[in-house]
């Protein structure tokens, strides 16, 4: 987290609540109202999902916190466990009713809209009891396909409040009753005669058994196409949980048992087949295969694995038959807690989230001062009832602030869920808003420039010795020793040339080499000061090596046998691949970039060159690298971090963003904002852009429904809006904000174009 952002309370306890009844952004502010109500509760209403997450003291029961929902006038259940099958088919329910009432909607409101013109245009085709027809043909529309928002708007009223299904229940209810009125009491030279068209065309304007069907029609097929949408939404944040294996064969006493995924026990032996999951997170222990991680780190070419090779649970194997030791299960394996992690992440609210939940808390209300007033002044001013009556249902339509309410939540969802599905965590919208404001990008260099492991990257044999023998003599002699150096150089002879002959008389000199007996023969390896201590010399060409490979951040050991210089081993942390290319994304961004080292300032700026990176910082310990943040802040700067996550904790939470590489299974537990599991330095822009493309369509979809709403109730109240197209345009609102946050699916990549890879000044 960032240093801006206060970390919970330890006392609390968290639940989460699963609601239900909410229609709009208004019920969900309510509940939130009432949630926090509660002493020692605090609460956050995510109406898209339908979920309330409260942080509560232990005197605050789940229990209590029902009952505070229902006397709210809503359902609430406490979620037990994330996948939510019930709330998937609760939901998948809703939207088949919303599907039903929106066919007899259309069917009859159809037919209705078109006999209604017709013979409002052309009276000589009127026909005995066309207007009964007319209002037999509404009023399954009116009282069974619009009952969902007459009964939310009753409930409301109820517990002495509103909604915006209080606006278009009062809207439809208004259009039928006025027109039942003109129909059974008006005379035949009123104009509000026959449905309001009196008996010529000039009334024409004024169709109110179709406006009460039609707004039906509309709102219902906007909140159906909403719903739905909403729900892939949802399916998008929620899609790791359905990566996750349901049962696993384990091997106990040599035989393979299929069991439930529950009864994995850390240090359970289970085998994957080819072309299954990986049921757990876990060591392989025998067996070699490709594994397809593509749904775990977003990297879409499969890694090769064998022993003692970490595998993450959820994963696909590929090829081969694998043993696999489980290390974490359940809660603790990677896939858990990063599906927990992007769930988490929708759950708290902008700021300017925020600011729109507590507009639409007292929106619906101001829209009902704002209704009747608009009636009251065209009575004033001389109008026709009908005109008044015309204007004022177009606002009550068009002014529901459902699209404000659906804003930021979609957004936030899509591309929290997006982001999982490349390995990206955001935990949160604060990463987001801090995003924006980020002009420079400080990586840490070892573990996240670099792999964090040294590698033998050349052998320079000096006299008659060859370089595998060289090499040979040397690893029998570090197969001895635990130092980095040591382990580069005997893997690359395991890997070259297999078994390696014992070693004989071992001794390490520490920070310096070692040296012990292979085969009879005296073997010495290690610094140029360690072979001057032996007098030993060292030619000037050796010398030069020397020098030449501390000049480009390398380190290198000569290898000496029976007191003779037989060759120079270059020994060097590299650069994790495509971490050039990472940097330069950065700067096309209009990022600035400083590496952050604890190495000197020659192998940083080595390091650095080779990257591309202008600025460094070496010499950097540990302790001192939250300190190098913040001098950056001092300065004016808005700073991101790009550590590993262990021992950058302090220097992640100190910056504006900090952006963890993740290693090993306790993702949840690192001092950032932005967790990075894709082990590939490119994603780093990946979530940069990624968070500015979620934030701007999260300000997109604000300035539409702002604009919308301030737009669109001065144009009805003015009587330039039919209630019709009123009704039309907030189901389309609606649809526009989800379907412009949908778009973040197709997120893939960084693709800044062509340009310069320089940062800016």
């Amino acid at each position: 987290m960032s240093a801006h952002t206060r970390p919970p309370d330890t006392a609390e306890q968290r639940v989460e609540l699963i609601l239900g009844g909410m229609t709009c952004a208004a019920c969900a502010a309510r509940v939130e109202r009432a949630l926090n109500k509660v002493d020692g509760a605090r609460a956050s209403v995510n109406f898209a999902t339908e979920r309330a997450v409260v942080h509560h003291t232990s005197a605050v029961t789940p229990e209590g916190l029902l009952a505070v929902v229902e006397r709210a006038g809503y359902q609430a259940t406490v979620r037990q466990a994330p996948g939510d099958a019930e709330q998937r088919q609760s939901r998948a329910r809703q939207i088949r009713e919303l599907r039903r009432r929106l066919a007899v909607a259309a069917l009859l409101a159809v037919p209705l809209g078109n006999i209604a013109i017709t013979l409002a245009l052309v009276p000589e085709l009127r026909f005995p009891y066309w207007e009964l027809l007319c209002l037999l043909l509404a009023t399954p529309v009116v009282f069974w396909s619009a009952a969902p928002f007459h009964r939310a708007a009753l409930q409301a009223l109820r517990h002495g409040s509103s909604t915006m299904d209080t606006l278009v229940s009062l809207g439809v209810l208004a259009s039928y009753g006025w027109s039942v009125f003109s129909l059974l009491l008006g005379g035949s030279a009123e104009p509000g005669y026959w449905l309001g068209f009196g008996t010529t065309a000039a009334g024409a304007d004024a169709v109110y058994l179709e406006v009460a069907a039609g707004v039906t029609t509309f709102l219902l097929a906007g909140r159906y196409f909403e719903m739905r949408s909403r729900h892939r939404a949802v399916d998008l944040l929620t899609a790791l949980d359905g990566l996750a294996a349901k049962d696993v064969r384990v091997l106990r006493a040599g035989v393979e048992t299929v069991v439930p995924i529950g009864a994995l026990a850390v240090g359970d032996l289970f085998i994957v087949r080819p072309g299954e999951k990986i049921a757990a997170d876990g060591r392989v222990e025998r067996g070699l295969s490709t594994v397809d991680t593509s749904a775990i780190t977003g990297e879409s070419v499969p890694a090769e694995v064998g022993p003692e090779t970490r595998v993450v649970g959820g994963t696909i194997n590929l090829s081969g038959r694998l043993v696999v030791q489980a290390t974490a299960v359940g809660a603790r394996s990677q896939l858990a807690q990063m599906s927990a992690l992007a769930e988490r992440a929708q759950a708290g609210k902008a700021r300017i989230q925020r600011l729109a939940d507590r507009i639409c808390a007292i929106f619906v209300p101001v829209v009902l001062v704002i209704t009747a007033i608009t009636f009251a002044s065209w009575l004033l001013t001389g109008h026709a009832t009908t005109e008044a009556f015309r204007a004022a249902v177009s606002v009550l339509i068009i002014a529901c602030p459902c699209a404000l309410g659906l804003a930021t939540p979609t957004a936030l969802m899509v591309g929290v869920g997006r982001g999982a599905q490349l390995g990206i965590l955001i935990k949160g919208p604060e990463a987001l808003e801090t995003s924006r404001r980020i002009d420079t990008v400080v990586l840490d260099k070892t573990g996240t420039v670099t792999t964090g492991r040294m590698t033998l990257t050349e052998i320079v044999p000096v006299g008659s010795l060859p370089a595998d023998q060289v090499l040979r003599l040397a690893a029998a002699v570090e197969s001895a020793s635990e130092h980095p150096i040591a382990a580069a150089v005997t893997a690359r002879a395991h890997a070259e040339l297999g078994d390696l002959p014992e070693v004989d008389r071992f001794t390490a000199s520490p920070g310096l080499g070692a040296r012990g007996e292979v085969e009879g023969r005296a073997v010495l390896i290690g610094r140029a000061s360690l072979l001057a201590d032996e007098d030993i010399s060292i030619d000037a060409a050796i010398a030069e090596r020397l020098a030449d490979a501390q000049r480009t951040g390398a380190t290198a050991v000569v290898v000496a046998v029976d007191e003779i210089v037989v060759g120079l081993l270059v020994v060097r942390d590299e650069v994790r691949p495509g971490a050039r290319e990472a940097v330069a994304h950065l700067h096309r961004l209009g990022l600035r970039t400083l590496l952050l080292s604890g190495d000197t300032e020659i192998t940083a700026r080595a390091v650095a060159d080779e990257v591309g990176i202008t600025e460094v910082s070496a010499g950097v310990l540990p302790a001192e690298k939250a300190a190098a943040v913040a001098e950056l802040q001092g300065a004016g700067r808005r700073v991101a971090m790009v550590g590993d996550g262990v021992n950058d904790a302090p220097a992640l939470a100190t910056a504006d963003l900090g952006l963890a590489m993740a290693r090993g299974t306790d993702i949840a537990l690192r001092s950032a904002d932005v967790i990075l599991v894709r082990d590939d330095l490119r994603v780093v822009a990946d979530a940069i852009l990624l968070s500015h493309q979620t934030l701007r369509t999260i300000h997109g979809n604000l300035g539409w429904a702002f604009v919308y709403n301030l737009a669109g109730i001065p144009l009805a109240a003015f009587g330039l809006l039919n209630p019709l197209i009123a009704g039309a345009a907030m189901s389309l609102s609606s649809l526009l904000v989800v379907s412009n946050s949908l778009r973040l699916r197709r997120f893939s990549s960084v693709d800044v174009g062509p340009g310069s890879a320089e940062p800016r000044p």
